[in-house]
């Protein structure tokens, strides 16, 4: 790296990228990932893709449907060179991927979907908490737009709805 804070390495473009990946519990989509690595401007764009794509190519990060998410090979390697990036790149990254990182956990333990039936749609909504599942539902609602703001809603607020439901069958 040189003194002006870019980084033209590859190698370092490649750690850049590996210190996200491993940062985050799901996979990123591209603009995403793009985003996170490009912010300061301290890489890129074209460096970026290349490397990214030799990432790829080397099995450090898998290239999914959904994004991009780091291989068990990529989160080895990176957690043994990682601490060669700038510890103010570091420092900027880790507090921009917290929030980031929490929501993706947060999705990751809830789930919502429904399926049409003859007499309406069939909605299954569920919540864990990182061990097990602590509640899950199904129900029966009239219609598919219906279904789609039941799940939207128990997506956004599933903690509070667990907690009205035990309120309510505490009592």
């Amino acid at each position: 790296m040189d003194g002006f804070g870019t980084m033209r390495e590859k190698l370092d473009i490649k750690i850049l990228i590996l210190f996200i990946l491993r940062r985050l519990p799901d996979t990123i989509d591209g603009e995403g990932l793009a985003n996170l690595a490009l912010a300061d401007g301290t890489v890129g764009y074209f460096e970026y893709a290349e490397c990214l794509g030799e990432l790829v190519d080397t099995g450090h990060v898998d290239k999914l449907i959904g994004g991009y998410r780091i291989t068990e090979k990529g989160d080895r390697n990176g957690e043994i060179v990682e601490s060669s990036l700038p510890y103010t790149i570091r420092s900027r990254l880790e507090k921009r991927l917290a929030p980031l990182a929490a929501s993706m956990r947060r999705s990751s333990l809830i789930r919502a979907s429904h399926e049409r039936r003859d007499d309406g749609c069939r909605v299954e909504l569920s919540m864990a908490d990182g061990f097990g599942t602590v509640i899950e539902m199904r129900l029966l609602c009239g219609s598919e737009d219906q279904a789609q703001r039941i799940e939207e809603n128990f997506r956004q607020g599933a903690e509070d709805y667990y907690n009205r439901i035990m309120e309510m069958l505490s009592q």
